[in-house]
């Protein structure tokens, strides 16, 4: 059976029962499958592209895989977040499916699942394969990337004793630098990961060291598209300040990177007791609410910055009702890696809705 003839059950996804680095080494290849158009002009930071569709940096492990997801009509595509040295991932259970309605900053803790139903806790804590391997993957990827196709590249710091906010804008903007010399077409800086304590995975809550990070890669990117990654802020004030120390060197905001907490399986409390990002079905209530609200402090002069929803999102309604919110494309991450053929049944109903 062809690749363009598979079913989607049959499609090539990430195996949660086996390892990160057992997934990353048995990426598939592309498929040779029938992509349908979406009616409109799109852009990605003035790059042009065929869908307001895309994929954060979570499923994207190597090269390989955003070429697969490339050829699933997924347009602006995150290599996994990289850093300047080694970094293993954390122990299995990487993703654990959890019972949950709508989750949000009220949310205590979660009953863990046997089966997904749209939602997970991600464990993952930013892994990154060493310099030399991301850095000639990343330009192997350009190279082979189809026209209309954008590869942002997602950096970090890693943080080490004693290091101060200097030390870690140091960090982001080398990693940056490399990244761009790998041929990236734009950087992400991740400033959230709700799975990690150190100052790298909370400073989308630091407004001041966000500024001075994020004034770092953008004196080292010069004009490349830049990104920053959020995670759930709930308050106004919080985000006005975010927004505002940001927005001078930014020119995209993504968000929500999750929304964490605790979850437990048989009375014990999971990952060691610490809180893991909820990711899936559950947050996109939380995910267009911190949309809107950011959106809204865009209009009033917090800005100008543009954002990319992302939490939650797996169908045409879903990009409709974010793109009303104020997004300016989404991405999808756990309905791309459930349901590989997510973008193409999204890009049909978009296309019959603007018929």
């Amino acid at each position: 059976m062809s690749a363009s003839s598979l079913p989607s059950d049959r499609l090539p996804r990430y195996d949660r029962f086996r390892s990160y680095e057992w997934n990353r080494e048995h990426a598939p290849d592309p498929v040779d499958i029938e992509v349908p158009s979406v009616p409109g002009t799109w852009d990605f930071c003035g790059l042009p592209i065929e869908s307001p569709l895309g994929i954060p940096a979570g499923p994207l492990l190597n090269g390989r895989w955003c070429l697969y997801y490339a050829s699933l009509g997924f347009d602006v595509l995150t290599y996994k977040t990289v850093r300047r040295c080694f970094h293993p991932c954390y122990e299995m259970p990487n993703l654990q499916p959890v019972e949950c309605g709508q989750v949000d900053e009220q949310t205590g803790e979660l009953a863990a699942s046997e089966k997904m139903q749209g939602t997970w806790a991600v464990s993952f804590g930013m892994p990154s394969a060493d310099p030399d391997i991301w850095r000639a993957d990343v330009e192997q990827t350009r190279r082979m990337l189809p026209d209309r196709k954008v590869l942002v590249v997602s950096v970090v710091a890693t943080v080490e004793s004693g290091q101060g906010t200097e030390e870690l804008a140091r960090d982001y903007a080398a990693c940056a630098r490399w990244a761009v010399d790998s041929g990236a077409d734009a950087v992400e800086a991740n400033f959230s990961c709700p799975n990690v304590c150190t100052p790298d995975g909370q400073l989308y809550q630091d407004a001041e060291a966000a500024a001075g990070v994020a004034a770092a890669v953008r004196d080292a990117i010069g004009g490349v598209p830049f990104i920053v990654k959020i995670g759930h802020v709930a308050s106004v004030e919080a985000a006005g300040a975010l927004l505002q120390a940001v927005g001078p060197f930014v020119d995209t905001v993504s968000m929500t990177n999750s929304v964490a907490t605790h979850v437990r399986h048989s009375g014990q409390l999971l990952f060691g007791g610490q809180k893991r990002g909820i990711c899936g079905a559950g947050i996109l209530e939380a995910s267009v609410r911190q949309l809107r609200l950011f959106a809204g402090l865009e209009q009033k002069g917090f800005g100008p910055v543009r954002f990319i929803a992302v939490g939650g999102i797996r169908t045409a309604d879903d990009v409709r009702r974010c793109l009303e919110a104020g997004a300016v494309m989404c991405q999808m991450a756990t309905a791309a890696m459930v349901s590989p053929d997510v973008a193409i049944r999204i890009r049909r109903e978009l296309a019959l809705q603007q018929g």
